[in-house]
């Protein structure tokens, strides 16, 4: 084989090794690596998005699915029940003109707003409908009937739902002193916590026995059987609920957190809260047998991942169904478990509902 013969033969091989490291080394990663990434593109990207999409889409179906499944339950087995015809004839007294001497603690159902104090809460038209629940003052919600007040605090016992603020809590308590100055035998669960996310007000249990001392319920585990008279003259029993400083003390002027439970749902979908409620009162003890307040709300949520965020839209897919749970209750047998009823914007037929279950019980009809 000639000089000539054996350089093309090298060369050849050379170009040939050449050849294979290079698709070895740069075409085949090259190409791993653009596969890679399509396929990382697709599921961190396009998947997600189209996801979204499709939830944007699925969503609004899904609610109405709900809503009517609502609608057809109302239509098939009414809304009605012991008392629903009942309406007190002065719902800022509504207590005392059931009588005191026979209303016992524990047949009440307590008419309460859910973010009671969000009236004034962010900046109007902007960011207030992502987080008012209620458009009525503290005082023009108890004239109304409420008696269970949601109440939540930052820090600087500033009013806060998230990180939108409103008024000061002293705009709270004036408004509760005030009713209690017009009334006489109206008793008011006043439920204050810290919001999530936000520190404890300091020195607030010496805050609040100061500014409440008078009014103030002591702490008692047989409250629930005794009389609205026998509790009078004091008509507050305060609930707090810091997150970081100490629980009230049993036996003490405050209550803690022991003192109202409930199971909350966070949905938007009304149907499927409707449902929890019934099953998580379904597994309450009576009335009879507990010692503590067990509080339903008639409500749902804005969720983040839903085109409609404000509030008003959103929880009015269950708000008027208030009479229809009601009534649901006494039918699957838990009437007698039914307690604290709350509600996003209050109105008086929903007070009304609370009532007449009320002067049912007095009556031994439930």
């Amino acid at each position: 084989m000639s000089f000539f013969e054996k350089f093309a033969g090298s060369v050849a091989s050379f170009a040939n090794d050449s050849a294979k490291i290079v698709v070895k080394e740069v075409v085949k990663p090259t190409v791993s690596f653009a596969n890679e990434s399509a396929k990382t593109i697709a599921q961190e990207v396009i998947n997600p998005t189209v996801s979204f999409f499709d939830s944007q889409i699925q969503r609004p179906r899904h609610v109405l699915e709900q809503q009517q499944i609502l609608d057809s339950l109302q239509r098939s087995e009414g809304s009605h029940f012991p008392g629903d015809d009942y309406r007190p004839y002065d719902r800022k007294n509504w207590m005392a003109n059931l009588t005191v001497e026979k209303l016992t603690m524990n047949k009440i159902v307590w008419p309460g707003t859910h973010d009671s104090a969000t009236n004034e809460i962010g900046v109007p038209l902007i960011s207030r409908p992502l987080a008012e629940c209620q458009t009525l003052s503290i005082y023009e919600q108890l004239v109304l009937g409420a008696r269970v007040l949601d109440i939540r605090v930052q820090e600087n016992r500033q009013i806060c739902h998230g990180i939108l603020t409103s008024y000061n809590v002293d705009v709270v308590i004036e408004d509760v002193i005030r009713f209690l100055s017009e009334t006489h035998s109206e008793i008011i669960i006043l439920e204050i916590r810290t919001e999530y996310g936000h520190r404890d007000p300091p020195e607030f249990e010496a805050y609040l026995v100061g500014k409440l001392g008078p009014f103030l319920v002591q702490q008692d585990d047989n409250l629930l059987s005794k009389t609205v008279l026998e509790i009078l003259p004091q008509r507050v029993i305060c609930i707090w609920k810091p997150r970081e400083s100490p629980k009230p003390c049993r036996g003490g002027l405050l209550w803690n957190s022991d003192h109202l439970k409930d199971n909350w749902t966070n949905t938007d979908l009304p149907w499927t809260k409707f449902q929890s409620n019934l099953k998580h009162l379904s597994e309450q003890q009576p009335i009879s047998s507990r010692r503590f307040f067990y509080r339903v709300e008639n409500t749902v949520t804005p969720q983040a991942d839903n085109p409609v965020v404000w509030v008003k839209p959103v929880t009015d897919r269950i708000r008027n169904h208030a009479r229809l749970f009601i009534s649901q209750c006494v039918s699957k047998g838990c009437g007698d478990k039914l307690q604290i009823l709350s509600t996003d914007f209050i109105e008086g037929d929903f007070v009304d509902a609370c009532v007449g279950l009320t002067h049912a019980r007095i009556q031994g009809k439930v």
